[in-house]
């Protein structure tokens, strides 16, 4: 569980460090707010170099037009926005 008080999950958090110490490569972000929080995330998310992808059927906005454009924003210049289905693909191949 991490606690965050500000948009971004990296900010003033130990998310960094936690995915440091644990060698990951690739963050998927699914969230609320998809121009304010998850945006935010996977902004600073792209700056750490994480692989970075938002799953759109995962994120939500109260406008549907600013969520839109955030999803276009950060397809176009900081993440891949990909369907639940690749995701869930991408995540199985770790199942133990």
């Amino acid at each position: 569980l991490l606690v965050k008080k500000y948009t971004s999950a990296f900010f003033l958090t130990t998310l960094n460090q936690l995915l440091i110490t644990n060698k990951v490569d690739t963050v998927i972000i699914t969230g609320c707010t998809t121009s304010g929080c998850v945006q935010s995330t996977a902004i600073e998310s792209s700056g750490y170099g994480y692989y970075t992808s938002v799953v759109q059927e995962a994120v939500g906005d109260r406008d549907p037009v600013m969520g839109a454009y955030a999803l276009l924003n950060l397809d176009v210049r900081y993440a891949d926005v990909i369907r639940v289905d690749e995701a869930i693909q991408y995540l199985s191949k770790f199942k133990g």
